[in-house]
């Protein structure tokens, strides 16, 4: 569970610097708020990263949601254009990530299971 909550902070933190970022082209105030949150993302990421979950899957996630979500938010707060090709690119990184997640446990299966029956990690 804690896991999952840096990685959900690590969005956040990501998506409201990326935000600001915009902002900041009309009011450079906004600045304080783009360092701060990429420094908080990326503090986040290293302590998820040093509780185990995977470079990949993390990596993966993070980049995907803060994709979706800051093409959205955009949207909504700046008149960014969300077109049905946009809409189509969001969800073919979603999809991008699920398989990459899949895949991250169909690895481990596959390891787990050979180590159980004597044998050492597959080579291939």
């Amino acid at each position: 569970m804690r896991k999952w909550l840096l990685l959900m902070a690590a969005i956040l933190l990501e998506v409201c610097a990326t935000l600001a970022l915009r902002a900041a082209l009309d009011a450079p105030a906004w600045y304080v708020l783009v360092v701060t949150g990429y420094i908080g993302a990326f503090t986040a990421l290293a302590l998820l990263l040093r509780l185990g979950m995977g470079v990949g899957v993390a990596y993966g996630i993070w980049g995907a949601s803060g994709v979706a979500l800051t093409a959205v938010l955009a949207t909504v707060l700046f008149g960014d254009p969300l077109t049905a090709t946009t809409g189509l690119g969001i969800a073919l990184v979603v999809g991008g990530v699920l398989c990459v997640e899949l895949g991250s446990h169909g690895g481990v299966g596959r390891e787990k299971t050979a180590l159980a029956a004597g044998g050492g990690p597959d080579p291939s």
